[in-house]
């Protein structure tokens, strides 16, 4: 694998407690801690990849293409080995659409970068084995590496930030700890990268969201100086915990320590039925929330814990046992306990099936149960004769040239803006839709609090998933698409806070 580097090693400093083996250090493998479900991973990933349309995941819309959530995709494909020729098919289009995800090249001045696109673009290079300097036409490594902020930035040293000409920055943890893994996994990681990631952890073992309080853009070096307002965030927590594993591997300093806090934080706040929760409008249990943290916990060595969430995602998976009249579609994930019921009731209309593209492949994570480290270093196999559970043929269309796919437009990123990597597409009805990040960060609302460690909530807000933006912004984006087109809709859901 050109440019990648070999298996990733994790330093082994988490403490007795059966985080890890032993002292020194040890190689992570899909079976060192884990209990992976290979039927159930491949099965959800093969769904998946039958949701590709000539290499591309589509958008909420016609003719938009969702690059983060094609990239999310390509992690499930790769994690397990469900269909290489769709994964091939993926990497060979994103090479030619990288301007349409991390800038607005398309249709504003030229050279702008969104950070946390660019780094999610560099991992997705890392973990198809490409070489990330020379991703078709793009040196993936060395356009993160521009983006992180120098020692003249003063508290926001280390951060990734974006690039855009409003000065707006809406980087956070997701984008950081995308960047420390990709960096990591194909070079040396700048330690300030590490640092800031770091300084993302609340005393409690919680990463923040954002490196501020929930309406100021001031970055704050002390997350505990936030007070009730800084937002703990599992699923930034579960993204930040991996990406410091990869960074203890390539020798950074305090990495595998604050790595094992978070694990331990992500373990006390499950729930007693294996759910996790996500923050401000999703602090319920959801498939990208314990997807995500599932993944974490096996990485940390909470194996009881990751086993308890791999039983609450495989509980929610059309299967053909429980079907019902979502027959069609055997393999995919539910969102929550009311989108599972509504498909077994009345299938997965048209309108709905985002939703269910935006929560299978980040629930695929808690199945197979290879950490973000090693994703694509392993080969986890095709799993069973797909004639069976998973539905139909998963490829999509894998073959023909990618360049007669997906457009250039830069509707390609139909989150509104592509800061609001990773994946960001408000699904299907964005007017009743909880906002999750496709990469699982949600949004953060005025008043929101530090998440205690306190029973869950149960159930949730709508039977829809939406990604990127808040409820409100959603629905406000679609008057907007409506109006004034699609290009000012982006400009102004940047101004209202977009996120990654």
């Amino acid at each position: 694998m050109v440019g990648v580097r070999p298996p990733v090693k994790v330093a082994a400093v988490l403490g007795a407690g059966g985080s890890f083996l032993a002292a020194g250090l040890i190689t992570l493998s899909p079976n060192a801690f884990a209990e992976p479900r290979p039927d159930a991973a491949t099965a959800a990933a093969r769904w998946q990849a039958g949701e590709l349309d000539n290499g591309a995941i589509p958008g909420f819309s016609p003719g938009m293409y969702d690059w983060g959530l094609t990239v999310d995709t390509l992690i499930a494909l790769k994690a397990t080995g469900a269909d290489e020729e769709a994964a091939d098919k993926v990497v060979d289009t994103l090479k030619v659409h990288v301007r349409d995800y991390n800038s607005y090249d398309a249709w504003s001045e030229p050279g702008q970068r969104v950070a946390g696109a660019t780094a999610k673009l560099l991992y997705a290079a890392v973990v198809a084995g490409e070489d990330p300097a020379k991703f078709g036409a793009y040196n993936l490594r060395q356009e993160t590496l521009d983006l992180i902020a120098g020692p003249d930035a003063g508290l926001e040293e280390g951060r990734l930030k974006d690039k855009v000409l409003d000065g707006n920055d809406y980087s956070n943890t997701f984008g950081q700890s995308l960047a420390v893994v990709g960096l990591a996994r194909s070079g040396d990681v700048p330690q300030s990268a590490v640092d800031f990631l770091i300084d993302q952890q609340c005393a409690a073992g919680g990463f923040r969201l954002y490196p501020y309080a929930f309406g100021s853009g001031t970055v704050s070096g002390d997350c505990d100086a936030q007070g009730a307002e800084a937002v703990l965030d599992p699923d930034s927590t579960a993204m930040a915990v991996q990406a410091l594993l990869a960074a203890a591997a390539d020798g950074a300093e305090g990495a595998a320590a604050a790595a094992k806090k978070g694990g331990d934080w992500l373990a006390g706040i499950q729930h007693d039925d294996g759910a996790l929760i996500g923050s401000g409008p999703t602090a319920f249990p959801n498939a990208n929330s314990t997807g995500l943290g599932g993944q974490a916990l096996a990485a940390t060595g909470h194996q009881a814990a990751a086993d308890k969430a791999a039983d609450w995602i495989e509980a929610r998976q059309i299967t053909s046992s429980n079907a019902g009249a979502a027959s069609a579609e055997t393999g995919t994930i539910a969102y929550n306990d009311e989108a599972l019921a509504g498909a077994q009731a009345d299938g997965i209309p048209d309108f709905q099936r985002d939703q269910w593209r935006r929560s299978t492949p980040q629930a695929v994570l808690a199945l197979a149960q290879i950490p973000l480290a090693e994703i694509g270093l392993t080969d986890p196999g095709p799993g069973p004769d797909p004639s069976g559970d998973p539905s139909g043929d998963p490829s999509g269309d894998p073959s023909g040239d990618p360049s007669d796919g997906p457009s250039g437009d830069p509707s390609g990123d139909p989150s509104g803006d592509p800061s609001d990597d990773p994946s960001g597409d408000p699904s299907g009805d964005p007017s009743s839709a909880p906002s999750h990040d496709g990469s699982g960060s949600p949004m953060p609302t005025a008043g929101t609090t530090t998440i205690p460690n306190n029973p869950v909530p149960s159930g949730g807000s709508g039977p829809l998933a939406g990604t990127g933006s808040s409820a409100l912004v959603l629905g406000s984006a679609a008057a907007a698409l409506t109006a004034a087109g699609y290009a000012a809709f982006r400009v102004a859901k940047r101004r209202q806070g977009a996120h990654t």
